[in-house]
């Protein structure tokens, strides 16, 4: 089986949708659990190719995308991004009445076993900034996911392109992966190594 690691281009967008949902479930297919099955990957995948193309990678076959990885260099200059650019469109696609503050989720259970109303609350409350101590240690952050078809595939044999090193030149990257045992070599294919947990880039930066 073939497989091309290269930069995202627009048009990954929707393959990479259809990995986030099938990875939702902590590495297994979630799409049982979601009635509108763009929720999460509104969340954990498509902001990150909007705000920042260059650290978005994918790897793909003959069939399509089959897994990602999705970077951004400054988490807390990007969690204001998201709060100016990328939530408020959402907000509006998915409106929710707000009670107070005090309340913990605000849209009722529609008792049909989906997982729609917590990416709906998320969207319209992400919760507070990380501390101010988190973000100077690890100042960088990414997700990675992949389908089971990519895994054991041999991704971390060969490195095609410098990788999102742009994120690691910022300090150590906090990693989020879907299938952590596969996660390492994907690191290494896009220019990442991990060490005790954290990514960082490989070589010098």
């Amino acid at each position: 089986m073939s497989i091309d690691i290269r930069p995202f281009q627009p048009f990954d967008l929707p393959g990479m949708y259809r990995v986030c949902l099938r990875t939702g479930d902590s590495g297994r297919d979630a799409t049982g659990l979601y009635g509108d099955p763009d929720l999460l990957p509104h969340i954990y995948a498509g902001p990150y190719p909007a705000a920042d193309p260059g650290l978005t990678f994918v790897a793909a076959d003959a069939s399509g995308v089959l897994g990602y990885v999705v970077a951004t260099a400054d988490s807390h200059a990007f969690d204001g991004w998201l709060e100016e650019h990328w939530w408020p469109e959402l907000r509006l696609r998915y409106p929710l009445p707000l009670p107070p503050l005090s309340t913990p989720l605000s849209t009722p259970d529609p008792g049909d076993g989906t997982k729609d109303r917590q990416c709906v609350e998320h969207i319209h409350r992400p919760g507070p900034p990380e501390p101010k101590a988190l973000y100077e240690r690890y100042p960088a952050h990414l997700h990675i996911d992949i389908l089971p078809r990519g895994q054991g595939a041999g991704l971390g044999r060969r490195r095609d392109g410098d990788g999102p090193d742009a994120a690691g030149r910022h300090g150590p990257v906090g990693t989020k992966p879907n299938g952590p045992c596969e996660a390492g070599p994907f690191l290494g294919s896009v220019g990442l190594m991990r060490h005790n947990g954290i990514s960082a880039p490989v070589g010098p930066c």
